[in-house]
């Protein structure tokens, strides 16, 4: 039995992880979701002064409460900002990272400073008539059947650079899954850096960015060790 502790992207919630919460307990493994705060279940806390700080420590304190010793973090999209800050808190207890379709921070880098163009107009364009809160990306479609929904992101999560040299060095392994089917994608970058490092474990999944909820059993196969 193995311990999973996702965390979601910018603009949803822990309702993207549900599958994956479900598939992990389905098959023995015991898996605790990270709502980060402003996001998701966590909405009514939407505030423009949620900081990328914040939802490290949302994740510092979902371990906490959830008493597991040593647990797989696993982040998606904007999750990779989050799951990097938090390993250099917490990257005496984590056993492996792995980076669903999602960004790699380097010290002292913002998702801005990582992303390019296309993103920087939207992260300005989108919140204009809402400043400091960001629309979702044009073309993100929750679920129909759930009632889930795409709300605002905070900006300053965007902007706020990770900072590391704390226990990140400490993590045993790392693993980066880049979804091949969504273009145009500021990921491409990343999972070429996984792919040369023989240090980390890469995979490619042929879905759009929603790896979790198109390809949930390739995810639950490379998450538990069974994928090749």
């Amino acid at each position: 039995m193995t311990d999973f502790v996702p965390v979601h992207g910018a603009w949803g919630g822990d309702w993207t992880m549900a599958p994956t919460l479900r598939d992990l307990t389905a098959a023995g493994h015991r898996a605790v979701s990270v709502a980060l705060r402003g996001l998701g279940s966590r909405a009514g806390e939407l505030d423009a002064s949620i900081t990328l700080g914040d939802h490290i420590a949302d994740v510092c304190t979902a371990v906490a409460a959830s008493g597991f010793g040593r647990f797989v973090l696993v982040g998606h999209s904007y999750g990779g900002m989050v799951i990097t800050g938090a390993a250099a808190r917490l990257g005496a207890s984590i056993d492996r990272l792995v980076y669903v379709d999602a960004f790699l921070p380097g010290h002292g880098q913002s998702l801005w400073d990582i992303s390019g163009d296309f993103e920087h107009d939207h992260y300005i364009a989108g919140q204009r008539d809402a400043p400091g809160l960001v629309a979702p990306l044009p073309g993100l479609v929750a679920p129909v059947s759930g009632g889930e929904r795409f709300g605002r992101h905070p900006l300053l999560t965007l902007i706020e650079p990770v900072r590391l040299g704390g226990d990140e060095g400490q993590v045993r392994a790392r693993s980066y899954i880049h979804a091949t089917g969504w273009a145009p994608t500021p990921f491409g970058r990343f999972a070429r850096m996984a792919k040369a490092d023989a240090a980390w474990d890469y995979h490619e999944a042929d879905c759009g960015h929603d790896v979790m909820g198109e390809r949930p059993a390739q995810l639950l196969a490379i998450l538990t060790g069974g994928a090749v």
